[in-house]
């Protein structure tokens, strides 16, 4: 198993994908009233769309959310510039990461975008513990990948 061996600090790129991550949880809020958690979108985009006839109007917001993840990149690499992204050849590793990150979404009641970023802007105790969570779980994943795996 290979692990990244150097990171690059982008402050100015970061700082524009943040303002753009709240300028759309602020849109979201403002013209749906709804919190702009990935979970709860595609989940809702999804539930939305199978069963017929659902509300055009809530399931048309969130798959153009939806798609506007996907188009985003693209629209990057359609203006030269480089969308840079590795995913670990380990397939069952990634199975087992999915299932967790599902798990964890449900016994949590939310993903880390709705709690992190809308839920904390909100002032939500849950989401203040959510974040707490994933933060300390994040902080000893990298301790053991990188120091008892040998990782990095």
């Amino acid at each position: 198993m290979q692990f990244a061996t150097q990171t690059t600090f982008t402050p100015w790129t970061s700082l524009g994908g943040g303002v753009l991550i709240g300028i759309s949880a602020v849109m979201v809020m403002a013209l749906f009233g709804r919190i702009a958690g990935i979970a709860g979108i595609s989940q809702g985009a999804l539930g939305g769309i199978l069963p017929w006839p659902a509300a055009a109007r809530d399931r048309d917001w969130r798959w153009a959310f939806l798609l506007g993840l996907i188009a985003a990149p693209l629209v990057v690499l359609s203006l030269g510039g480089a969308v840079a992204q590795s995913v670990p050849d380990n397939m069952p590793l990634m199975a087992l990461a999915g299932l967790l990150v599902g798990v964890g979404t449900a016994l949590g009641s939310g993903c880390t975008s709705g709690h992190g970023v809308c839920g904390l802007a909100r002032l939500s105790g849950r989401s203040l513990a959510a974040v707490a969570t994933f933060m300390a779980a994040g902080v000893v994943t990298v301790f053991v990948i990188r120091h008892l795996l040998g990782g990095m």
